[in-house]
C-alpha cells in the first residue's frame, strides 16, 4: 500500500516539449455566428416596437377622427335644438299676435275717427308698446307700387296720374314679425288708364318739340 505525502498534489502528466500553458485548458471564446445573434436580436425588437408604434397611431388617428366627428354631429345638433327653439318662439308669437290683429284694427279706426280718448287712450297705447316689444310692426303706405307678397287687393280701379299699379288706399294695414308676414296690407290700387302713353314717354315727347322737334336732314 502506497502512503501519500502530505502537501503534495498529483498534477497531470504534461508531454515532455510542452509548456505549462499549453497544458492548461483554453477558454471558449463565442464564433462569430454567436456574437452576431445578439446584434440580430435587438433588430428584431426595433422591427417590433415600430410596427406596435405603428398600430398605436393608427388607433389614435381613428380614435381622434371619431371624437371630431362626434364633436361635429353634437354642435350640429345644437345648431338645430336651437333654431328650433327660435322657430317654435316665432310661431307662438306670431299666433298670440295675430288674435291681437282685430283688436289693433278697431284701435286704428278710433284714433282716424278722434274716438281715442281718455282711458281708452292709456290702454290702447299700452297694448300698441307691448305689441310692438313683441316684435310687431305695421307696414303699408297710400302711393306706394303694388306688391303682391305684402299687399292684397281688394278694389281696382284706373287713374291717368299713376305709372305702375299703385296702392291709392289701405283699407287694413299689414303686419310682420321680422319677416314673416302675419296679414298682408289690404289696399285699394290704381292702375294706368289703358292706351295711355307713360309719363316718362309724354315727357320726352314734350322735350322733343321745345327742341324744334329733332333735326331736319
Amino acid at each position: 500500500m502506497t502512503e501519500e505525502t502530505p502537501g503534495f498534489e498529483e498534477k497531470p502528466d504534461v508531454p515532455s516539449g510542452a509548456t505549462p500553458d499549453d497544458a492548461e485548458p483554453k477558454a471558449a471564446t463565442p464564433s462569430d455566428e454567436e456574437a452576431a445573434a445578439p446584434a440580430g436580436d435587438d433588430a428584431n425588437r426595433v422591427t417590433a416596437l415600430t410596427a406596435q408604434l405603428d398600430q398605436a397611431r393608427t388607433a389614435l388617428n381613428e380614435r381622434t377622427g371619431d371624437l371630431q366627428r362626434l364633436q361635429a354631429e353634437y354642435q350640429n345638433y345644437r345648431r338645430r335644438v336651437e333654431r328650433d327653439r327660435v322657430t317654435v318662439k316665432e310661431i307662438a308669437v306670431a299666433n298670440l299676435l295675430s288674435e291681437l290683429l282685430p283688436v289693433l284694427d278697431d284701435v286704428g279706426r278710433a284714433r282716424e275717427h278722434g274716438e281715442l280718448v281718455g282711458g281708452f287712450k292709456s290702454v290702447a297705447e299700452s297694448l300698441e308698446t307691448v305689441v310692438a316689444k313683441l316684435g310687431l310692426q305695421q307696414f303699408g303706405k297710400e302711393g306706394e307700387p303694388f306688391d303682391p307678397t305684402v299687399h292684397e287687393a281688394l278694389m281696382h280701379s284706373y287713374a291717368p296720374d299713376v305709372t305702375e299699379t299703385t296702392c291709392v288706399a289701405i283699407l287694413q294695414p299689414g303686419y310682420r314679425i321680422g319677416e314673416r308676414t302675419i296679414r298682408p296690407a289690404r289696399v285699394a290700387v290704381a292702375e294706368p288708364q289703358p292706351g295711355a302713353a307713360p309719363a316718362a314717354a309724354k315727357e320726352e315727347k314734350a322735350d322733343d318739340e321745345e327742341n324744334g322737334g329733332g333735326e331736319e336732314v
